[in-house]
C-alpha cells in the first residue's frame, strides 16, 4: 500500500498555527490539496498569504463552533479543488479548570470547542465523501482524523475539561468509525503529549518550568516538534492504513508509560 497523499485534497482545521499549520503544510509539500481552516484569519493571512495563489493551497476564516460557517467551509473547498478525501480535525483549545466550582463552565465550553466542530464537520465532510464516490465499488472513499490528546487518559484536576472533552473526541472516534466503515470511510485519532503545539508553547512562556518536569517524565527526554505529528497523520490518510479504523494511536514520546507529570500542560 501507498503512503502518497498526492492529488488527494484535505481539510485541516486549527490550522493558523502549531500542530495544524504543520499538519497543512506538510501535506501541501507532499502533493495534496489543502484547506487551511482557522478562526484567526490574521494569521492565516501571516503564514499563508504568500502561498494562497499556490493550486494546492487555500485558508477559510471562521468560527467553527457555528453550523453555518462549517458548511461555508465545506462549500469552500469543493469551489476550489472539487471534492474533499481527508479530513484533519484539529481545531482544539486548552482551558484551565476548577473542578469543584459550580461557576466554572470550562467542560461545556470545551465540549463545544473540541468536539461539536468535530462531530459536526465529520457528518457533513462524511455525507459529501459518500456522493463523490457514487460509482466507486471499491477502496477507500476518506479518511478522518481526529487530533485528541493523552489528556483522555491522564488526569490532572486543573484540566478536567480538557480531559473531558479529550476523552469524548476519542469515543467519537470509535463510534464514527463503526458508523462509517460500511460507506469505507475511515476514522482515526492520534492522541498526543509532550510535542509542542501552540497551546503548550504559550503555557511554557509562563510557567517555564513545567519543561523540565514534562522532558523528566518523557522517556525520549525531550518535547516533539509540531511537524513530527505530520507523518503519522500522513499514514492514516494515506492507503497504507487502509485496514485501519477506530485506532487512537499515541505519540507522546513515551510519557504515558511513566507517571503523570505535576505541571498541568501536555
Amino acid at each position: 500500500m501507498s503512503f502518497s497523499i498526492a492529488g488527494k485534497t484535505a481539510i485541516v482545521t486549527g490550522a493558523a498555527n502549531g500542530i495544524g499549520l504543520a499538519i497543512g503544510r506538510h501535506f501541501a509539500e507532499k502533493g495534496a490539496n489543502v484547506m487551511f481552516a482557522d478562526m484567526d484569519e490574521k494569521r492565516l493571512l501571516d503564514e499563508l498569504g504568500e502561498q494562497s495563489d499556490d493550486s494546492n493551497v487555500r485558508f477559510f476564516a471562521g468560527d467553527l463552533r457555528e453550523k453555518l460557517t462549517i458548511a461555508n467551509l465545506l462549500s469552500a473547498t469543493i469551489d476550489a479543488f472539487d471534492q474533499v478525501d481527508v479530513l484533519v480535525n484539529g481545531a482544539r483549545q486548552v482551558m484551565v479548570s476548577d473542578p469543584l466550582s459550580p461557576d466554572d463552565d470550562s467542560v461545556i465550553e470545551l465540549l463545544n470547542q473540541n468536539l461539536m466542530p468535530a462531530l459536526r464537520l465529520t457528518q457533513l465532510v462524511a455525507k459529501r465523501m459518500v456522493k463523490q464516490s457514487e460509482g466507486q465499488t471499491e477502496g477507500q472513499v476518506g479518511s478522518i482524523i481526529n487530533l485528541s490528546s493523552i489528556a483522555a487518559r491522564r488526569t490532572h484536576p486543573d484540566l478536567l475539561g480538557y480531559s473531558v472533552s479529550s476523552a469524548a473526541l476519542d469515543q467519537l472516534t470509535r463510534s464514527m468509525a463503526v458508523s462509517l466503515a460500511p460507506l469505507r470511510i475511515r476514522v482515526n485519532a492520534v492522541a498526543f503529549g509532550s510535542v509542542m503545539s501552540a497551546s503548550l508553547q504559550g503555557i511554557l512562556k509562563e510557567n517555564s518550568d513545567f519543561r523540565e518536569d514534562i522532558e523528566r517524565h518523557t522517556p525520549l527526554a525531550r518535547i516533539a516538534a509540531p511537524g513530527e505529528l505530520a507523518d503519522t497523520v500522513q499514514y492514516l490518510a494515506s492507503e497504507a492504513s487502509g485496514f485501519m479504523t477506530g485506532q487512537i494511536l499515541t505519540l507522546d514520546g513515551g510519557r504515558t508509560l511513566l507517571d503523570p507529570v505535576a505541571a498541568p500542560a501536555h
